[in-house]
């Protein structure tokens, strides 16, 4: 399809208080340095870097809400200082996409389609789990913590919501799935078709898209830098937790197909952990004359 021309603008944003992970600061920054040069404005959200041994609090139920909150309001003014008609967003944890994926369908109109590559859903009610990085898709269709969804001014329609590669969930995020009727197409349903995708895009007449896309959707067996592939991981840890079991060129596929079939207007990268990087960093600060 014939696509306007615009202003996109590259939003760095290394939040890990949302994951209550530091490594997501440092894979933010390294993803921003190795992604090809912006052809727009950048800006990047302020973040305090996580220092070591820091320790984060449950606030009435959300960890770290204030800060969060604080930051989602940053990365609002920057995109409201440019008015862009495209963001892409380097992240950071999963909630790093409230605040663009706001402004986006406050931009089109309330027609926005939201495709959500990931193996979690992100609709959990902040009851039953206190870090919002899992709450973010809640909030941005109207159902999540007050202080999350005060960010969202326009809700996202469901029927123009679609997972990518989720194959598993919570209960608790299967009623939420369920009662707001969102589509889904499993890793082995877009195993070698896009297909199932491309449908949804045409009966919801989406001409504009936004795509999250959480590394995690990447089988960690394929791709490294994932939470799953901490070294020194004890067997069974994260239990219950689903691993992403897509193929990178996988989404890479899916992605070229849905950006033929309409206009992409977001694309936010999440959740990237290069622990080999991290140890190399790590190392270094504690070299003589590099150390600080």
């Amino acid at each position: 399809m014939t696509k306007d021309a615009g202003t996109t603008l590259r939003l760095i944003m290394p939040q890990w208080q949302g994951g209550d992970e530091p490594g997501y600061f440092f894979g933010s920054r390294l993803l921003a340095w190795l992604a090809p040069a912006p052809t727009g404005p950048v800006e990047t959200v302020p973040v305090p870097e996580p220092q070591p041994g820091e320790t984060l609090v449950n606030e009435s139920g959300i960890v770290a809400r204030a800060a969060v909150k604080r930051q989602a309001q940053a990365a609002r003014a920057l995109i409201d200082k440019h008015r862009p008609d495209r963001i892409v967003t380097i992240g950071g944890d999963c909630l790093v996409d409230l605040a663009p994926m706001a402004y986006l369908n406050e931009r089109y109109g309330g027609s926005l389609g939201v495709l959500w590559v990931d193996a979690h859903p992100d609709v959990v009610p902040a009851e039953h789990y206190p870090n919002a990085h899992a709450h973010v898709l809640g909030a941005l269709l109207g159902r999540a913590d007050p202080d999350l969804t005060a960010e969202v001014r326009l809700p996202i329609q469901p029927s123009r919501v679609m997972y990518a590669g989720l194959d598993t969930w919570a209960r608790v995020e299967g009623e939420v799935i369920e009662s707001l009727g969102l589509r889904r197409a499993g890793s082995a349903a877009l195993a070698d078709s896009s297909a199932p995708v491309l449908d949804w895009i045409a009966e919801q007449e989406i001409t504009r898209l936004a795509i999250h896309f959480d590394l995690d959707v990447l089988d960690p067996a394929l791709f490294g830098p994932l939470l799953f592939n901490r070294p020194g991981l004890p067997a069974g840890a994260y239990p219950g937790v689903p691993r992403g079991r897509m193929t990178p060129e996988q989404v890479i596929r899916l992605l070229g197909d849905v950006a033929i079939a309409c206009d992409v207007v977001g694309l936010a990268l999440t959740e990237h952990l290069p622990w080999e990087a991290l140890a190399t960093r790590d190392l270094l600060r504690r070299l003589p004359l590099l150390a600080g």
